[in-house]
């Protein structure tokens, strides 16, 4: 989607996708390309950062799960600032930028500046995670739904979502250091502790993993197999139907 504005420079919204470099989008991979200026987060590759041109500005603004260098309004002014001085500026984003990601925020503040704008959709690790390792999210007339939820609240003893049983696919995002109250929600909801789930981390790339369990044991293996972030957490039947 693109802005009607026709002042500043134009601001590229972009999701990076789940890690591998392969799986950005071509309109995300071109529009890099011709960046006067990149803000990116910790991505799950820095090697999106060689697409660009070598007089493009580089500025980390260090946003991962849980820690970010600058605080969001700061980010949102940044790229307001830099849409004044440059004719293309990328806001580069894991995964899609309006999955548990704070583009919108971003869009909307440019969007009240008048400034020009467009968001390029990217791959999501919710998908691609789990798609990696020949994990399917549906099954024709078995598993009809897919239910993408934040694992992780501002708060760490917040309740966490869970729905109750159904035919369907469960994926929790930053998941890791909540899996203790994950756990109990899907328990509480009425999940039975045999419900087949697994941890996929760093989804996509070379070192990606897969730790398999079940709802009752899975923070444990989580504990054991040492999980670390980015990671996302399946749940459910869609499991035993894995190629």
């Amino acid at each position: 989607m693109e802005s009607k504005k026709n002042k500043f420079g134009m601001v590229y919204i972009v999701g990076a996708g789940p890690g591998d470099l392969e799986l950005i989008t071509v309109k995300g991979f071109n529009i890099l390309k011709k960046a006067d200026v990149v803000l990116y987060d910790f991505l799950s590759s820095l090697g999106f950062l060689k697409f660009v041109p070598q007089r493009c500005e580089k500025i980390c603004v260090g946003k991962s799960d849980g820690f970010h260098i600058l605080e969001q309004k700061k980010i949102n002014q940044l790229l307001f600032e830099k849409a004044k001085e440059h004719e293309v500026v990328v806001r580069l984003k894991s995964g899609d930028p309006f999955v548990f990601s704070r583009g919108i925020e971003e869009a909307r503040f440019l969007k009240n500046k008048g400034v020009n704008y467009e968001i390029i959709p990217g791959v999501t690790t919710a998908f691609a995670g789990p798609v990696s390792f020949g994990i399917p999210l549906t099954v024709k007339d078995k598993i009809q739904s897919v239910a993408v939820i934040t694992g992780r609240k501002k708060y760490k003893n917040a309740d966490i979502y869970a729905p109750k049983p159904h035919n369907g696919t469960i994926v929790y995002l930053m998941a890791v250091s909540n899996i203790a109250n994950i756990v109990k929600a899907l328990i509480n909801a009425g999940w039975e502790k045999s419900t087949p789930c697994a941890f996929i981390e760093n989804a996509t790339k070379k070192n990606e993993r897969l730790i398999k369990g079940t709802i009752a044991v899975i923070e444990k293996s989580a504990l054991k197999n040492k999980v670390v972030s980015p990671s996302v957490l399946v749940v459910g039947e869609v499991l035993k139907y894995r190629v």
